[in-house]
């Protein structure tokens, strides 16, 4: 059964219904197709409106880090059992923070309970380069072999790495 999460704003809707046409774990409402009062409202309140909605909503997607620093959402957030996604790290990148939600949300559907209010916090780390030859030694460690080795015997040819595949 999928699950109901209402999404704020800061979603792009036309990136939203593509990626969400490829996924069947979540259906995801934006919160002016919800109620367009839900905008106005402070993040507690929006917390505790999808608890009495008609509808069964499992929680709440986000971009809004702030949420995470206030007492009064987090006590609703324990009080109401819904499920807040929260992703960060996103900057004020709207296609990174859909990215990192739907890398993240089949495995959050699969373990929201609508029993026990949760928290997902949806990091996506940025990391340096890796240069081949650190990752040739790392193979090369995996095989118990010497790197320069292994390098000497997989390189192509002069004649080789002149020649287009395509060609």
């Amino acid at each position: 059964m999928a699950r109901l999460f209402a999404l704020d704003q800061n979603f792009p809707q036309p990136i939203v219904k593509v990626l969400q046409d490829c996924q069947a774990d979540a259906e995801l409402v934006p919160l002016s197709a919800i109620d367009p009062r839900m905008a106005e409202l402070d993040d507690w309140q929006l917390l505790l409106s999808l608890n009495h909605h008609k509808r069964p909503w499992d929680g709440l997607i986000t971009t809004d880090s702030s949420i995470l620093f206030q007492p009064l959402e987090l006590a609703v957030l324990i009080q109401t059992q819904l499920t807040l996604v929260v992703a960060l790290e996103a900057g004020h990148n709207p296609v990174k923070a859909t990215g990192l939600l739907f890398a993240h949300l089949a495995g959050i559907c699969k373990r929201t309970r609508a029993d026990e209010g949760q928290l997902w916090r949806l990091r996506a780390v940025t990391q340096s380069h890796v240069a081949p030859w650190e990752q040739l030694k790392t193979v090369a460690e995996h095989q118990h072999a010497d790197a320069a080795e292994l390098f000497a015997a997989h390189r192509l040819t002069d004649d080789a790495l002149a020649a287009d595949p395509l060609a």
